[in-house]
């Protein structure tokens, strides 16, 4: 007789309708490096019920307070700036060339609508790109920064001005937030506003359950990630905290061209990923992985080589040494403006960190050796 096949755990939903309502609100605001204020600002709005205080610094990173008197200090943190770009160029007969703000694709701008922020308001463009009939070449050109331009409808660069562009000014798509298949959230900028609104959600948790933490809780949502973890760095310095546990997103392996050989094997819809890198704290670590494994929360392990490349690094190596974790969300196509996350993962994310600082006592010691 084969043995019975034990059942899945049942799924434990967190995210409600209201908080949901933010998300999408949330999601479909610009917030390009160097210009997240107004989305921050409606990140505040949205955690000030579930906090003591906030504060936001001189580069625009929002933190979120629980316990601001406690001498111990734990970080959770997410980072808030979406991949953009700028004006670079503006030629005599009314066309624009861009430059990164960030890791932006230049292979999927072609035919994307985009939204050109100046002083004077949002100017609606779009990237241009010949037309098949037109590209007659043995070799098709491929799209690459020195061929990608905008148009906004303009025949001179008098006009563009006219409009309020300038050189400088920031550039995001305008796809907007949707729920695919009842079963993954899709959007621009889940990398990794997504991560903010999960921490967020952790704050909801622990008030509307009643928790009262040993320690001061610091949730923090940082700017410029995307251009080397700089607002992580600033307020790590600031904040000076004794344990931190970050969440960003990481790649869903399962699709095609990926090899799973060098960038490991992810699925969203799996669960959480764990990180193990030298900037990860082995005893914070297996914290997380004991709290998961003990209210069956799923998860997955990935390994980095040399750093996470996300905020984690800035907090871990900062003020001395910081017991710093990673908790990843996978998430697949990422820096395009169609990124997808399984709206189970989001849940699991939440209640693994929410479960996590339960487990942290106050003064808790990860060091190695006692």
């Amino acid at each position: 007789m084969s043995k019975k096949k034990e059942d899945k755990p049942k799924h434990v939903a967190v995210v409600t309708k209201k908080s949901l309502q933010f998300f999408e609100e949330y999601i479909n605001n610009p917030s390009p490096t160097g210009f997240e204020y107004p989305g921050q600002k409606m990140w505040l709005d949205y955690l000030k019920p579930y906090i003591d205080e906030s504060f936001i610094d001189t580069y625009g990173t929002a933190v979120g307070v629980i316990n601001p008197k406690a001498d111990f200090k734990v970080v959770i943190e997410a980072h808030a700036d979406e991949i953009s770009w700028f004006v670079n160029y503006i030629t005599t007969d009314g066309l624009i060339y861009v430059i990164r703000n960030g890791g932006s694709d230049h292979q999927i701008a072609p035919s994307k609508r985009v939204n050109i922020h100046t002083d004077k308001g949002m100017v609606k463009a779009v990237f241009g790109w010949p037309a098949i009939h037109t590209r007659n070449g043995e070799k098709e050109e491929a799209p690459v920064l020195k061929n990608i331009f905008l148009d906004c409808g303009c025949t001179s660069k008098e006009e563009i001005e006219n409009l309020g562009i300038h050189v400088g000014c920031v550039i995001t798509y305008e796809d907007e937030f949707m729920v695919l298949n009842d079963r993954y959230y899709v959007g621009r900028a889940l990398d990794n506003r997504a991560g903010g609104f999960m921490i967020a959600e952790v704050a909801r948790l622990l008030k509307e359950n009643k928790k009262k933490l040993p320690f001061g809780l610091y949730i923090v949502n940082s700017v410029q990630e995307e251009i080397g973890l700089r607002g992580a760095e600033m307020i790590a310095h600031r904040i000076k905290p004794n344990i931190a546990i970050i969440t960003d997103v990481t790649h869903d392996t399962t699709t095609p061209m990926i090899n799973k050989i060098t960038q490991g094997d992810l699925s969203a819809g799996k669960g959480p990923v764990v990180s193990y890198a030298p900037a990860v704290q082995t005893n914070l670590n297996k914290l997380l992985i004991e709290t998961a494994e003990k209210n069956g929360i799923p998860f997955q392990r990935q390994a980095s080589s040399r750093s996470t490349g996300t905020d984690t690094d800035a907090f871990a190596y900062s003020n001395g040494g910081v017991p710093s974790a990673l908790i990843s969300l996978p998430l697949r196509y990422m820096h395009t403006t169609v990124e997808m996350i399984h709206k189970e993962d989001v849940d699991n994310v939440i209640s693994l960190i929410y479960h996590s600082l339960l487990n942290i006592k106050k003064d808790h010691d990860f060091k190695y050796t006692k």
